[in-house]
């Protein structure tokens, strides 16, 4: 075996064993959350009239783990985040290793921003239309089962939509892209998100438009914060 292949070995072994410390991450945060998901579960339900039906004794423990999993997604990300920043360290500079580990943070709170967002803004725009749909020639009937996939199918997306802005300052520290690259790209990415409104939001033009000048938003907040990092990366060269 000579040299090259060894080294691919190690890289192999290096990336099993942060993908191991991930899943020891995220099964500890699975099985903490779960502990005290049923506080979670009546939060989640607080504003609704009424209790949820179950139509089988298995929902509620589905129901559980997939809130249990929302959470443990979410208190994985920095720890995902480092393990990844541990594997590719050996191939940074000292400056990009300062600059990759400041950012972790950020991709937490912006995660948890995004499925705030997702949870206070859009779940509810989106159920109302729904219940509107249904006026009073229908019965309403929520099961449990039906009302937390759907809520989680909604907000859950946000919370890496919202890991934009990070991303993109990121790349931009390091040298990747640049806000004229942004700038320019910028009707194709409008297209994109707006693509993207439409397919997560009810088909009626208020609930597309209260979606997408959010992420609208995100976007030139992006470039406005890779001209800063940019100027700042420009200065340090000169």
């Amino acid at each position: 075996m000579d040299h090259r292949e060894m080294h691919v070995i190690e890289h192999i072994e290096e990336l099993r064993k942060r993908i191991i410390f991930i899943l020891i991450g995220f099964i500890l945060s699975f099985l903490i959350s779960f502990l005290f998901i049923d506080q979670v579960y009546q939060f989640l339900i607080r504003d609704l009239n009424g209790q949820l039906a179950l139509l089988g004794p298995g929902d509620i423990i589905w129901v559980y783990m997939m809130m249990a999993g929302v959470v443990a997604v979410a208190t994985t990300i920095p720890i995902a985040a480092y393990q990844l920043w541990r594997f590719v360290q050996p191939a940074l500079t000292r400056e990009e290793r300062k600059v990759t580990l400041a950012f972790i943070p950020g991709l937490f709170f912006l995660f948890l921003a995004g499925i705030a967002f997702g949870y206070y803004v859009l779940f509810p725009l989106v159920l109302s239309f729904v219940q509107s749909l249904a006026g009073e020639q229908f019965e309403t009937f929520y099961t449990v089962d039906k009302y937390i996939r759907f809520m989680i199918n909604i907000s859950l997306p946000f919370g890496f939509l919202f890991e934009m802005p990070a991303v993109v300052m990121y790349l931009t520290r390091l040298g990747l892209i640049n806000p004229v690259k942004l700038a320019k790209l910028r009707k194709y990415s409008y297209f994109i998100l707006v693509v993207i409104s439409v397919l997560i939001t009810p088909p009626d033009f208020i609930s597309d438009i209260l979606v997408i000048i959010p992420l609208f938003l995100l976007y030139e907040t992006s470039i406005l914060l890779s001209k800063i990092i940019y100027r700042g990366t420009e200065g340090q060269v000169h």
